[in-house]
């Protein structure tokens, strides 16, 4: 199956290549499993990954693959055996996401107050006022 580019692929910095290759909700923890476990079999690896869908994981890995982070290898057995692990290259970009990690981990606390904050005043203005009557 072929893999096709995505869209606006033309990178205008390093750090725009970078995001390319693990922009997605998924991709980084892909990386993070792999990373932390070696080698692993499509269903192991999505049990390491709660609340991604098949379909999801099918599509990011296959990125993946196609960018040169993720390894897949095909055993010709039956049934058939799939692993799923880091390139050489895909070890360089875990370790370089490893401050970023840091940094995540130190603001976490800021991160979810700000998001539950901002929540808060979505929900703030939706809400009807008392007294006003409000028309569809």
């Amino acid at each position: 199956m072929t893999v096709v580019r995505r869209p606006g692929s033309f990178f205008v910095c390093g750090l725009d290549a970078a995001v390319d290759v693990v922009g997605g909700k998924w991709k980084p923890m892909i990386l993070w499993a792999l990373d932390a476990e070696g080698v692993l079999r499509f269903g192991e690896l999505r049990r390491h990954i709660d609340g991604v869908s098949e379909k999801v994981l099918i599509q990011q890995l296959r990125e993946l693959e196609s960018d040169g982070i993720v390894r897949r290898e095909v055993y010709r057995e039956v049934p058939p055996r799939v692993e799923y692990s880091l390139t050489e290259l895909g070890q360089k970009l875990n370790a370089a996401l490893v401050p970023l990690g840091r940094w995540g981990h130190d603001h976490m606390d800021v991160i979810v107050a700000n998001k539950e904050k901002k929540e808060k005043a979505a929900e703030s203005a939706a809400a009807p006022v008392a007294g006003k009557r409000t028309t569809v």
